[in-house]
């Protein structure tokens, strides 16, 4: 029972994770394009620095922008901030429902790094946090030096993405990552953007001076989120492709992913000026389909056979080292052992099978047995973390099943 509605509950995180999500990126891409769009304006009001028409649902619309501000400020002032906050709530809520709540199951890889479970919730949040104050403290050096700061976040990015994958397991390592750069984009919001156009408003209303700093730092930080868009979404995505972050070379795949999603997102910020610069979004998705041909799966070389078919671990069935398909007997103890405490009708791991995946009878074994072939032998991402220590026998095992007529 509690199993049902800790699915359910993570179910209801996820939907309120991807709906937030949707509103603030949407919101966020409406006004990069509206503030690249703004042509010159043809009135003459007091500080009119730009406007743009549109016709959209059978109406005109005139939007227009005023630099510091307008001659009378509006009553009425819309916020652009509890869209991001709701996002970055619901997913952190997500994942401290689901990643840290198991983390021998989801964060910790032996192969990478042999953590205890406190040590991987612990360096999770540290990740978080660090990543933040990391990114927050370059971009206050480098204020004044964009070429500077372009170069230091550029390489922040580099050094997350390879610390991710060498502490966690290579799918946790994309999801913090992501969570992480998610993290930067909510906080420059809530400590840097939404506070400087306060003091604004506040020091446009009482008649003070205006502190150019708070524009200049709030527009810096807007557009370093419009470049972090596309590489969380893709984090975000990440789970459902296992070769990538399987690989061995996955945080250097990664920031390669990273770098070629923030090159199209800066295809289309330049588009919304009017420019139409092909060789960049060229480039952008040369290095996305660079990763894709890298991680192509070649042809599996079955294993040579050993001298004699026992297996020296304890518990685990003789198999045979031969390119005959095994048996159901030989099978049994390895799906025993390596997928039910997932896949089973009643999971001692998981609250519910994965993806409803049940492989208690051989008539289930076969039925995903492309899947599972694909998992297991080609990806190399089952088991999940490799919890149970499958070896590379029990793989051949699986490998000569799955490929027998």
């Amino acid at each position: 029972m509690m199993g049902y509605w800790t699915e359910a509950l993570a179910f209801a995180l996820r939907w309120l994770h991807v709906v937030a999500a949707i509103a603030w990126i949407g919101e966020s891409f409406y006004f990069v394009a509206l503030d690249r769009g703004l042509a010159k304006p043809k009135s003459k009001a007091p500080g009119l620095f730009g406007e743009s028409w549109s016709v959209h649902g059978g109406g005109f619309y005139l939007k227009q922008k005023f630099m510091p501000a307008p001659a009378e400020l509006p009553d009425d002032l819309h916020w652009s901030k509890w869209k991001s906050y709701t996002t970055w709530m619901s997913g952190f809520a997500l994942l401290c429902l689901v990643y840290l709540t198991a983390p021998n199951l989801y964060l910790v890889d032996p192969k990478v790094l042999a953590l205890s479970n406190s040590e991987a919730v612990l360096a999770a949040l540290l990740l978080l946090l660090g990543s933040w104050l990391i990114y927050d403290l370059a971009c206050k050096v480098f204020a004044h030096n964009e070429q500077a700061l372009s170069v230091a976040v550029l390489l922040f990015v580099l050094g997350l993405c390879l610390a991710s994958t060498h502490v966690f397991s290579g799918r946790a390592a994309f999801l913090l990552t992501g969570a992480a750069l998610a993290t930067c984009m909510s906080a420059n919001v809530f400590f840097v953007i939404i506070p400087g156009q306060k003091r604004l408003v506040q020091a446009l209303a009482q008649g003070g001076a205006i502190n150019p700093e708070d524009g200049l730092r709030g527009k810096q930080r807007s557009v370093h989120n419009t470049y972090f868009t596309l590489p969380v979404v893709f984090t975000m995505l990440s789970s459902h492709w296992g070769p990538a972050y399987a690989d061995a070379h996955r945080g250097w795949l990664l920031f390669v992913i990273v770098l070629g999603a923030a090159m199209i997102r800066e295809f289309f910020v330049r588009w919304h000026s009017g420019q139409r610069t092909w060789p960049l979004l060229a480039s952008g998705f040369a290095l996305m389909l660079a990763v894709v041909w890298y991680l192509a799966p070649r042809p599996v070389v079955p294993a040579p056979a050993a001298p004699n078919t026992a297996s020296s671990e304890p518990g685990t069935a003789a198999i045979a080292a031969t390119n005959s398909p095994p048996t159901l007997a030989e099978l049994e103890p390895v799906f025993q052992k390596h997928c039910r405490n997932c896949h089973s009708s009643a999971p001692t791991i998981m609250p519910v099978a994965p993806k409803g995946m049940v492989l208690d009878t051989p008539e289930q074994w076969q039925a995903q047995r492309a899947l599972i072939r694909q998992q297991v032998v080609v990806a190399r991402i089952m088991p999940l973390g490799n919890l149970t220590q499958i070896s590379e026998a029990e793989r051949e095992l699986i490998q000569r099943w799955a490929d027998a007529p």
